[in-house]
């Protein structure tokens, strides 16, 4: 029960600052272009708490925990003969699209926000270059290296931490590296042949090692304000290159998690301090950011689609046109929670123990 308590807690912790910086994206970039915003809420149905700005914003806290909307004069009126000065419909389409892009940016902008305040305040949690698991049979076994080992250099690279071993190794498949060495304190070379494997429609070389002697590195305020742009930069183009492979090689569908497994990593976060808890915040703020991105009508990438459209057509796409692309979108995001909510049952082993409570 504790457990699944502080889960729940760790989600709402998580999810807040998500979707308030999501949403404050669009809000500001519509202030900024002249659009009235009538309501900004985090969360959906009832409101538990809610005030009027001077503005003439109504700020909600409401019931239902998992999102959060801004609501915008003339919002879904674009094809009004008339549109009302302040609405969104009167925008002009550059408008749009940069009040529509604005929340994707936030989330971007909050997880390099993140990061530099994690580097600054309590460095970057690395992993050093010594080697601690040989697999069996694997490049590195048959080249002769062993536990203990602190790879130095890599074809004449130094080797500050194990990430920078991994890049060199999965750059060069099947190929014969010269590595540098400290064997408990003797400096040796070793050279050997790299295997490859196929790792997302592309081949990759590996060593069949693994590291877990963790460091913290420490930065200054503007070494780490270069640190956090790098990390999410990283952050980044792994993820599209996640989207990529997921969209056009289906690899990856059977790790897709959804809320469930959002909580439940949450709480195990949490419980590994603030330090790791922030770091997720961040990982998950660039997710959600290029995720939107996705050009699936419904999703802020769907309405930027049509907006390209309408800029190369030189009208707005019929609303019949955007009605349908809406509903295929929300049957489509339906689905996919329905799918990420069965592998988040089936790892957790609910659907295991509703077999077994049925014979």
């Amino acid at each position: 029960m504790t457990e699944m308590l502080r889960s729940i807690l760790a989600f709402i912790v998580v999810l807040g600052p998500l979707v308030f910086f999501h949403e404050l994206g669009h809000y500001l970039m519509a202030r900024a272009r002249g659009v009235v915003v009538e309501a900004f809420s985090i969360g959906f149905g009832p409101a538990l708490l809610s005030w009027r700005a001077k503005s003439g914003t109504v700020w909600k806290i409401s019931a239902l925990p998992l999102g959060g909307y801004v609501k915008m004069q003339g919002w879904g009126q674009e094809d009004d003969a008339a549109p009302v000065p302040g609405s969104f419909g009167g925008a002009t389409l550059r408008s749009k699209a940069l009040i529509v892009a604005a929340g994707p940016v936030a989330n971007l902008i909050l997880a390099f926000a993140l990061f530099v305040g994690l580097f600054a305040i309590a460095g970057q949690t690395q992993v050093a270059p010594v080697l601690s698991q040989i697999t069996p049979k694997s490049p590195a076994a048959l080249g002769g290296l062993l536990p203990g080992d602190r790879i130095l250099t890599a074809e004449g690279q130094p080797i500050h931490y194990f990430q920078d071993l991994q890049q060199i190794i999965e750059a060069h498949p099947d190929t014969e590296l010269v590595f540098t060495l400290n064997r408990h304190g003797s400096v040796q070379q070793k050279q050997l042949r790299t295997g490859q494997k196929a790792e997302g429609g592309a081949e990759i070389g590996f060593l069949g090692v693994e590291g877990d002697q963790e460091v913290v590195q420490h930065f200054s305020l503007l070494s780490a304000v270069a640190a956090a742009g790098q990390e999410t930069w990283s952050l980044i183009t792994a993820t599209l290159a996640g989207l990529w492979n997921l969209a056009v090689h289906h690899s990856g569908m059977q790790d897709l998690g959804g809320p469930l497994r959002i909580a439940q990593l949450s709480g195990k976060v949490a419980a590994m301090g603030v330090p790791s808890l922030i770091s997720f915040i961040a990982m998950l703020s660039v997710n959600l950011g290029l995720v939107n991105l996705v050009p699936i009508p419904i999703l802020d990438g769907g309405h930027l689609l049509f907006y390209a459209g309408e800029a190369l057509y030189g009208r707005p796409i019929p609303r019949r046109a955007q009605e349908i692309g809406l509903r295929f979108g929300f049957a489509l995001l339906l689905s996919l929670f329905a799918f990420t909510t069965f592998n988040d049952l089936t790892q957790m082993g609910a659907l295991h123990w509703v077999a077994h409570l049925f014979g």
